[in-house]
């Protein structure tokens, strides 16, 4: 009975699918045209809006306005870069930092492979907890 069943959904479902591959005659509409009528084009004119335009939201006058920080662009303690310091530095100054760090831990897996160690450093320090810690603690590649 199960069969069945499952033989005719899918048969019904194959004919519904096979119902709408008919031929695309898109000179006639669809075949919505018939033979000695005519249609005249009706002229469009424009609706009136009755929405207002929404009011432009400013922000709060005690809002705190945003600050760039410049970032540094040398690494202040090499291999001992905590990742508070690590988020503010430049790309470059990372990839130093990152060279340092796998210069000074070899050995360890992400050795040979700067780019992983690179993301998983500023993915790793983006947790606040990570704040204080050594970047090779926060990246698994120096003990704690």
């Amino acid at each position: 009975m199960k069969r069945l069943s499952i033989v005719a959904l899918a048969a019904g479902a194959m004919a519904l699918s096979l119902a709408g591959c008919g031929s695309d005659k898109s000179g006639d509409a669809n075949g919505l045209k018939q033979a000695g009528t005519t249609t005249t084009a009706r002229p469009l004119t424009p609706v009136a809006s009755t929405t207002a335009a929404a009011p432009v939201v400013q922000p709060p006058a005690d809002a705190p306005t945003s600050v760039t920080v410049a970032k540094k662009s040398s690494a202040p303690a090499g291999a001992q870069t905590t990742c508070g310091d690590f988020r503010d530095l430049t790309d470059d100054a990372e990839k130093q930092v990152i060279d340092q760090i796998l210069a000074a831990h070899p050995g360890s897996f992400l050795e040979g492979n700067a780019n992983m160690a690179l993301g998983t450093a500023k993915l790793a320090c983006l947790a606040s907890t990570y704040a204080n810690m050594p970047v090779a603690v926060a990246i698994r590649v120096a003990p704690k």
